[in-house]
């Protein structure tokens, strides 16, 4: 006679000790006859949690957490044999062996289907992945008192929810891509949106930089490396006293992998460590940065981050509590799980007890406010013609090293509101280590020629052709920029494909973040200047597909080029018409490129001093570059000053001679 599973969650307590990484969780009224497991198979890891009756034979047992290699599928399918969970059983069936059943989630368990079945004669019952994500979340918070925690400066402390006031919270679960999920109640989320730029990208870059092949390995890499050998600061180019007039720390990061342009050093000249700890740096404060945007955009407070390539790692949890803390200005906190692997396959489980046979997801979504309105109608007015009276406010957005972000209000009227690490000199600092490419157009000449397929995931290749339909996500959608490097041979991949990969990555990432603040903002405009997009196709290209996919068409795009002084005075266009007339250059460059609020690495707080003879000739060599092409700014804007003056003077000599010459 066939048995129907449930689980007794009555009693639930972390039944390990105090620091260990998921625990095992004791459910001591859940009967012992009946053996349960549930998986959430990704394209990296399986995750298992599995129930296990105590040994004294009462009615008690403990949930269990274990995780493979989703490459050694082999070892899942044997645990599973050697733990009698089909034999003498119950799996979701009857005892005699037919029908049985293992609640399931992730992609790989429609990719694996077959091979469940095939080898242990059981069917995969699949259930929606972010659905059994928000269950498992949800059960963790409102059931384990010491589940949750805070983690800076290398200290935890618990932090204990109170269950009548969890909702709403921001879930931002990091797998190979990040998925974002507003939760107001139980069954009752949606996912807000997500960024192809996570831990699959990381990874990925890590595989090719590094030679690493697993992400253990990489992360205790990265405990040894000093990122500031790569990464450009705020010191670096601005000076100190220039930092801290404007409040920024010398120390501010400003553009991960910018000072591999100025240097001559190949990726073999650059130590693992070093490596490794840039790359952390740059993608764990990126995650956080757009985990802020759209917690400030939904007006949520709480935020908890999730997903296996947390990995309990006490730099990557640094670095994203130290990242919210300070874009919110302390008006945010991160906050962590112990099981934040697992919140899938815990998910999956407590589906067990419905009384559905189908394959049904666990509840159904509330849909809430989406991040753009879809009734909004798009700016209808052209992106040539513009005037005084309509211009303003808008958004400035300029891509150098890094990306500054200015609102303009009026004439003189402007604030410089946040920025991004992840710019031109991060695009061109990963080009240089991965193809050799000695300059930004020769990159982007690559970029043209190559496909990005070959190395980005997307979601075809986890969900197959059908795509993520209930969220919305075709098949085409990148899931994981880099995500599908399998090799850690550079030589296995092409340049080209590799630059094609590296240019989706960063300008997409740019486009959103400048949409969210544009929008946390309340602007419908929006204008891209710098040197690493005016005059650029394809660049500009990206970025304008970005926005039209993120605002939905809401907001307007519109690119600033001058050939001659692009990085500077002409790609402002007009001072005048811009409203910007009393900006200097040197004022412009003051403010600029701040990302990430801590450089991480090894170099001290402030006071920073740069010793060229530790730095090397390059940098020596970059500041002379800079000074001099500042000079000739100066000069530029002087020039431009006093052709103006002129051109005012013969405007008010013409007003004269008309007015004179009027007839009586």
């Amino acid at each position: 006679m066939g048995i129907d599973p449930f689980v007794d969650l009555r009693g639930a307590a972390i039944a390990g000790e105090p620091e260990e990484r998921n625990p095992p969780i004791a459910l001591p009224n859940q009967p012992t006859a009946t053996r349960l497991l549930a998986l959430d198979i990704g394209g990296t890891l399986i995750k298992l949690v599995y129930f296990k009756a105590d040994n004294e034979g009462n009615n008690s047992g403990k949930l269990h957490f274990v995780k493979f290699q989703t490459r050694c599928l082999d070892e899942c399918l044997d645990f599973i044999r050697s733990n009698k969970f089909l034999n003498n059983g119950v799996i979701g069936g009857s005892s005699t062996g037919e029908n049985l059943t293992i609640k399931a989630t992730g992609g790989g368990a429609y990719k694996f289907s077959d091979v469940f079945k095939e080898n242990l004669g059981v069917t995969l019952h699949k259930l929606d992945e972010i659905d059994s994500v928000v269950a498992g979340a949800n059960f963790l918070l409102k059931k384990i008192p010491s589940e949750s925690f805070t983690h800076m400066n290398g200290k935890r402390e618990p932090v204990y929810i109170n269950r009548t006031n969890l909702f709403p919270y921001l879930l931002v679960n990091i797998g190979s891509g990040v998925s974002m999920i507003k939760v107001i109640g139980d069954n009752k989320f949606e996912r807000v949106t997500g960024t192809q730029v996570g831990a699959g990208t990381m990874f990925g870059l890590a595989k090719l930089l590094t030679g690493c092949m697993r992400y253990d390995e990489f992360l205790e890499l990265s405990q040894h490396g000093d990122n500031l050998v790569l990464d450009l600061i705020v010191k670096d180019i601005c000076g100190e006293l220039v930092g801290q007039k404007q409040g920024l720390s010398a120390s501010t990061l400003a553009s991960s992998f910018g000072k591999v342009i100025s240097s001559r050093k190949k990726l073999s000249d650059y130590k693992a460590e070093d490596l490794a700890t840039t790359l952390l740096s740059a993608f764990t404060y990126n995650i956080a940065q757009i985990s802020y945007l759209v917690a400030a955009l939904l007006g949520l407070k709480r935020v908890f981050f999730g997903g296996s390539y947390i990995r309990g790692h006490a730099s990557t949890m640094d670095n994203i509590s130290y990242a919210i803390d300070y874009w919110s200005k302390g008006q945010m906190q991160a906050l962590f799980l112990r099981h934040e692997g697992f919140l899938g396959a815990l998910g999956a489980f407590m589906d067990y007890g419905c009384v559905e046979t189908n394959d049904l997801p666990l509840g159904d979504t509330k849909e809430q406010e989406p991040l753009y309105d879809p009734c909004t109608p798009p700016d209808e007015r052209s992106t040539v013609e513009h005037n005084e009276s309509c211009i303003f406010p808008y958004l400035l957005v300029n891509i150098g090293s890094g990306v500054s972000m200015v609102e303009v209000t009026g004439k003189g009227k402007f604030e410089r509101i946040i920025g991004t690490h992840l710019g031109g000199g991060t695009i061109l600092g990963l080009a240089r280590l991965l193809t050799g490419c000695s300059s930004y157009e020769e990159f982007l000449e690559l970029s043209q020629r190559g496909h990005n397929l070959s190395v980005d995931l997307t979601v075809g290749d986890i969900y197959g052709e059908q795509g993520y339909s209930k969220h919305n996500l075709p098949a085409s959608t990148t899931a994981a920029s880099f995500g599908k490097v399998s090799s850690n041979k550079l030589s296995d991949y092409k340049p080209e494909d590799l630059a094609a990969a590296l240019l989706n990555a960063f300008t997409y990432n740019i486009g959103q973040i400048s949409y969210f603040v544009a929008k946390l903002s309340g602007l419908k405009r929006i204008f891209f200047r710098g040197t690493y997009i005016c005059g650029y196709a394809k660049t500009m290209e990206k970025i304008s597909h970005s926005l039209k996919y993120w605002s939905k068409d809401e907001v307007q795009t519109t690119f600033l080029c001058h050939e001659g002084f692009m990085g500077t005075v002409g790609a402002f266009w007009s001072y005048e018409n811009m409203g910007i007339a009393n900006l200097e250059t040197e004022e412009i460059m003051k403010q600029v490129l701040l990302g990430a609020p801590y450089m991480g690495g090894k170099a001290p707080p402030l006071p920073l001093v740069t010793h060229l003879s530790e730095q090397g000739v390059e940098t020596g060599a970059e500041i002379e570059r800079l000074q001099h092409d500042n000079n000739m700014l100066k000069a530029e804007i002087e020039r431009l000053k006093q052709e103006n003056a002129q051109l005012k003077a013969e405007l008010e000599r013409l007003s004269l001679d008309a007015t004179f010459n009027k007839p009586s």
